[in-house]
């Protein structure tokens, strides 16, 4: 099924708001693989009250996609039919609150939820410190680094839904379990309110100093990558069963696997969405062949390929 993305024309059937809309906006531009084709139509909303009104009044036919940094997601070439959200200043609050809690937008990089934390003698969120997103895409995915997730952590998260209407959700309602959360797809989480610990801050700044330094020496966080491809199988590593199927340094043009960590994908230069889409599913593919396993994506791939899109 093709699908013409149309942007200028979607725009002047959208709702006003008090945010942004941009027709035919740049994702590449936005994602750190730095590769894909546009969003149909760009929304950043201005806070969560725009962004809920927005989303009662647009009719249920247009899809709605929501995206963060960008840390760790593929967009395809053809592009992303509808409205892509980007949350930005008006979810990027971070506050204190009574009993070692953090209340913070979603729009907020997780590493400065992690700094915020040391700042003011908290422990238990420096997990965070190693987790290459904003903290609409740790609840999103129950996030989670060097022996913390996001569900050790969470209190409660505040969302819109398809409908614009405004939800709160328990830790429980969130459903987690090992990089997933079972609350519905079309919540677009703004809050969160977080639970740390009193804690000694020469300690926690040694232990998020710590993380840095274990993601630099393992990890090509200086590339254009999307961070962990492939969720970890029940008691195995994928980069184990990567680097067993013999796919370390494994290319296609310019999308390559990792030579320092093979569950990271990376764009060397030009990588089109396609050409690292079919390295992850060639490695998907002789991994199953050699160990049997099925590797699960983590990364988030979203948009239709560019001959869908003619």
């Amino acid at each position: 099924m093709t699908h013409k993305l149309d942007g200028e024309s979607l725009l002047k059937t959208l709702p006003p708001v008090r945010g942004r809309l941009e027709a035919m906006a740049s994702l590449a531009d936005l994602t750190w693989f730095r590769a894909g084709g546009p969003a149909e139509v760009l929304f950043t909303p201005a806070d969560e009250a725009d962004l809920a009104s927005f989303l009662k009044a647009l009719p249920a036919k247009i899809p709605v996609y929501v995206i963060g940094v960008g840390s760790n997601l593929l967009v395809r070439d053809g592009g992303v039919p509808g409205i892509v959200v980007r949350l930005g200043k008006g979810f990027s609050d971070v506050k204190l609150e009574d009993g070692h809690r953090i209340r913070t937008g979603t729009a907020v990089p997780d590493v400065r939820v992690a700094r915020f934390a040391a700042d003011n003698f908290i422990d238990g969120l420096t997990f965070l410190r190693g987790i290459p997103g904003t903290i609409g895409g740790a609840l999103r995915m129950n996030g989670g680094a060097y022996g913390g997730e996001t569900k050790d952590v969470l209190i409660e998260a505040r969302a819109v839904d398809r409908q614009g209407n405004i939800h709160v959700l328990t830790n429980a309602d969130m459903k987690y379990t090992y990089r997933h959360c079972g609350a519905a797809e079309d919540l677009i989480f703004t809050e969160a309110l977080l639970q740390g610990r009193l804690g000694n801050q020469d300690e926690i700044i040694a232990a998020m100093n710590k993380i840095t330094e274990s993601r630099e020496a393992t990890q090509p966080i200086k590339s254009r990558t999307g961070g962990s491809t492939f969720k970890n199988p029940p008691g195995q590593k994928s980069w184990q069963l990567i680097d067993k199927a013999g796919m370390r340094g494994f290319a296609v043009g310019p999308a390559k696997v990792s030579e320092l960590h093979c569950n990271f994908l990376i764009n060397e230069g030009g990588a089109t969405g396609a050409q690292i889409e079919e390295l992850g599913e060639t490695v998907r593919a002789k991994v199953k062949a050699t160990s049997g396993v099925d590797l699960e994506w983590e990364i988030k791939r979203i948009g239709i390929p560019a001959g869908d899109a003619a």
